[in-house]
């Protein structure tokens, strides 16, 4: 893993989501949330605002990925959790999260989105390998969850992915320097069971809307070592 990959990383984005660029992307994010709003799915109405303004592939995935109506902003947010309960078990979407800090840390664009959380545009595809950059994001979800106070975390992994095991076996061999109790599992339907718990850890919006509770990660990572991270805010 001595190889430098850029998780996430695409040519063109320095162009397509410069400061010029930005101010087309924030009407277009308007316009989208606005039809989001009168209930237009979110592919129909992303297809239509990316035509109108004439915006790239790349654009166009930002949009869908950052935007939400008012009602799944409200009722995501109603179920944040702001602080853990001391001594409580964490449930870790394991490529969502991992991937996430991954392209953090290769510089790549990151999404601030509407609901708060922190998304990117990095395709997982069904293939995935590790890089340069996966120990320091493993190593900084256990360290930032022992500041939380929580006693256990359980990664959920896609078995359909390949690599989930390699994965696996490199989150429990990180979790040993930390008191941490650490759990890894590869399964085939890590949306559906995420979906029934709570204190869960994602930023997928499916999940977001049918889980229990969530805890915004991500978020306070990336906000609390902010190196040269590539923001587009769709907050503001």
């Amino acid at each position: 893993m001595s190889k430098i990959v850029k998780r996430g990383y695409f040519p063109d984005d320095e162009r397509e989501f410069s400061p010029k660029s930005s101010e087309i992307l924030h009407r277009a994010a308007n316009d989208l949330r606005y039809l989001l709003n009168q209930g237009y799915e979110i592919k129909g109405a992303s297809a239509f605002t990316g035509n109108h303004y004439q915006l790239s592939e790349r654009q166009r995935l930002a949009l869908a990925r950052a935007v939400s109506s008012d009602e799944h902003i409200r009722k995501r947010k109603e179920k944040e959790i702001d602080a853990l309960t001391p001594g409580s078990t964490v449930h870790i979407d394991g490529f969502n999260t991992i991937i996430t800090l991954e392209v953090a840390l290769s510089g790549s664009v990151l999404l601030k989105c509407m609901d708060g959380t922190v998304r990117d545009l990095a395709g997982l595809r069904g293939t995935y390998r590790l890089i340069d950059k996966t120990d320091t994001a493993i190593t900084r979800i256990f360290k930032r969850l022992e500041r939380e106070n929580a006693a256990k975390a359980v990664f959920y992994l896609d078995s359909p992915v390949s690599n989930s095991g390699r994965l696996r076996q490199r989150i429990l061999e990180l979790s040993e320097a930390f008191s941490l109790e650490v759990q890894a599992e590869v399964i085939h339907n890590v949306d559906t069971v995420l979906s029934t718990l709570n204190h869960v850890i994602t930023a997928d919006a499916i999940i977001l809307d049918k889980c229990i509770s969530w805890i915004n990660l991500n978020r306070r990572i990336t906000e609390e070592t902010p190196e040269g991270y590539f923001w587009v805010d769709f907050e503001e």
